[in-house]
This record gives C-alpha cells, sequence and structure tokens, in this order.
C-alpha cells in the first residue's frame, strides 16, 4: 500500500505545487552565481584557513542571535512578500561585497537575521505562530536543506521529516545540528564574496540565491505541515508522496 489512494485530489494538487518549489530551489543557486562567473565547486578553497576553522562556531553564533533578533523584530515590522526579503537581502550582500572578506564577515549574523525572519514570515502565512518554540525550532529546520549550491535529486529530504516537538529550552540542541550544514552554505557564500572586483555583485547574487531558496524550501516545509494538520494526513506518507513526484520528474517518468 502506497498510501496515495487516500490523499484527495486537492491534496495531491498542492503536493505537485510543492515538489514544483522544491525543484525550482534547487536551479536557483547555479542560474544565480554563473552569471558572475562563478563555479559553485570548490568555493570553499577561496577563504583563508582561518576563517574556514571559525566558520562553524560563528554560524551556530550567528544563528542564536537571528532567532532572537528576528522574533523580535515581528512586534515592530510586519513581514514583506518574498519579493522584498530578496531584493533587501541582495542589497545586504553587496554592500558586505564591497569590503571583501571583512565586510563580508561583518555582514553574516545580519543576512542570518534576514532570512530567518523571512522563514518566520512564510511560516505565519501558513498559519503558524512564529513564537510558538515549535515552530521557532521548524524554522531553523529549513535551514539543514542546506544550500543552493548543495546537489539534491529529491532523495535527501531528512529536514522535512524532523519531527519538532519541544521547547525553547531545547533549541539550541537544533541549533547545533544545523550550523555545521549552513556553515558550508554561508562559506561558499563568503568566497564568493571575496571574487576580485566582484565581490558586491558576487555577494548580492548570492544573498538573491539563497533568500529564493530558503523562501522555496520554507514554502514547502510549511506548506507540507499545514496540509498534515488540515487534512489529517501523517507527514510520513505526505512526504513519500512527495519525494516520489521528484524522483519521478528527475527520471523521466
Amino acid at each position: 500500500m502506497t498510501g496515495t489512494e487516500v490523499i484527495s485530489q486537492a491534496a495531491a494538487q498542492e503536493l505537485d505545487q510543492l515538489a514544483a518549489r522544491y525543484r525550482r530551489a534547487g536551479g536557483i543557486g547555479l542560474q544565480v552565481l554563473n552569471l558572475v562567473g562563478t563555479q559553485a565547486e570548490n568555493l570553499l578553497e577561496r577563504l583563508p584557513d582561518s576563517v574556514k576553522n571559525r566558520l562553524e562556531s560563528a554560524t551556530e553564533r550567528a544563528l542564536t542571535l537571528a532567532l532572537n533578533a528576528a522574533g523580535q523584530s515581528r512586534s515592530r515590522v510586519r513581514d514583506a512578500p518574498d519579493w522584498v526579503n530578496r531584493a533587501a537581502t541582495g542589497a545586504m550582500g553587496a554592500a558586505g561585497g564591497l569590503g571583501g572578506l571583512p565586510s563580508a564577515l561583518a555582514e553574516l549574523p545580519v543576512t542570518t537575521t534576514m532570512l530567518l525572519r523571512a522563514i518566520q514570515g512564510i511560516a505565519a502565512e501558513h498559519g503558524f505562530d512564529p513564537d510558538d518554540p515549535e515552530i521557532r525550532a521548524d524554522c531553523i529546520e529549513v535551514f539543514a536543506a542546506a544550500g543552493p549550491l548543495e546537489h539534491d535529486d529529491g532523495a535527501n529530504m531528512a529536514f522535512l521529516s524532523a519531527r519538532v516537538t519541544l521547547t525553547g529550552t531545547t533549541v539550541h540542541g537544533i541549533i547545533a545540528r544545523v550550523a555545521p550544514r549552513l556553515a558550508t552554505v554561508l562559506g561558499q557564500k563568503l568566497a564568493a564574496q571575496t571574487v576580485p572586483v566582484l565581490g558586491a555583485v558576487a555577494g548580492a547574487a548570492t544573498n538573491y540565491a539563497y533568500a529564493s531558496y530558503y523562501q522555496e524550501m520554507a514554502h514547502v516545509h510549511f506548506g507540507l505541515k499545514r496540509l498534515s494538520e488540515r487534512d489529517a494526513i501523517p507527514r510520513d506518507m505526505l512526504i513519500a508522496d512527495l519525494r516520489r513526484r521528484l524522483t519521478a520528474r528527475s527520471g523521466g517518468v
């Protein structure tokens, strides 16, 4: 029994839309980076060893600060449309790239906050409370999808499978688990911003790519969560169905 026979036509259409978002997310990063002449492979080799060695701990600190800052900002500034967040994040990347690696490092926590704030806004768009500890953890889980430069044919969807039911005191454990993956992603971004002459352009392009990617993945994550709760369909069944749609498309079926 595949479980597809208990999924309504409406739910199947929503899954098709989520699968389209998932596929679209995967192609954004390389397309944008190609515009500035940057290669996805071996970007991290551009970074000094001292930066690479500190990147994971810096990412964990940035995530912790971003989670609090993003949540506090929601009480003062309304959620913006996806395109506004992408444009703002791109502008921040351009500013960070102007001064090379030092300014790019200073920009890193600000970009992380903006990305997380955008993810929280999408959670709210799907009917969830971003201040709920469980949803806060869900927002961090979206970062576990790595980034647009990571090859993913739809088979690796562990970040969607994570079952998050926690209190605020255990969110740090999620951050510690996600930080290494996000560090690789942000390291690629920093490396692109060290490209001579094109630092600002590369910073804007990579930030735009990452904002686009994480927004799409957030829509997939919270779209599945909403569909599971609304139609009382087990989450695992929905994820299995989404995976079949992605692998069937990639296999040419």
